[in-house]
């Protein structure tokens, strides 16, 4: 929930600067993953999985999110450049 709120700022007009920079969010939870998995491997308990699922998870979206938000802020500054021309 915490990281769909964070994408949702960095949806924004003034957000999306931020894009690129939350892209580094990932290597935590990508650290994470690692981390139960290594537990799972271990002997640990099952239900370990189901954290690194939503880490993996998680890193996807913030991975996706970089590329996504550039492209929404270039489609922003050609509508405004538009805008301002006429």
């Amino acid at each position: 929930m915490s990281t769909n709120i964070l994408l949702d700022a960095i949806r924004t007009r003034l957000g999306l600067k931020w894009s690129v920079p939350a892209m580094l969010l990932a290597v935590p939870y990508l650290l994470a993953t690692s981390t139960f998995t290594t537990l799972i491997a271990d002997g640990g308990p099952g239900w370990l999985n189901l954290l690194v699922l939503l880490c993996v998870w998680n890193t996807m979206k913030f991975i996706i999110m970089g590329p996504v938000s550039l492209i929404l802020l270039a489609r922003i500054c050609v509508r405004e450049a538009i805008a301002s021309s006429r």
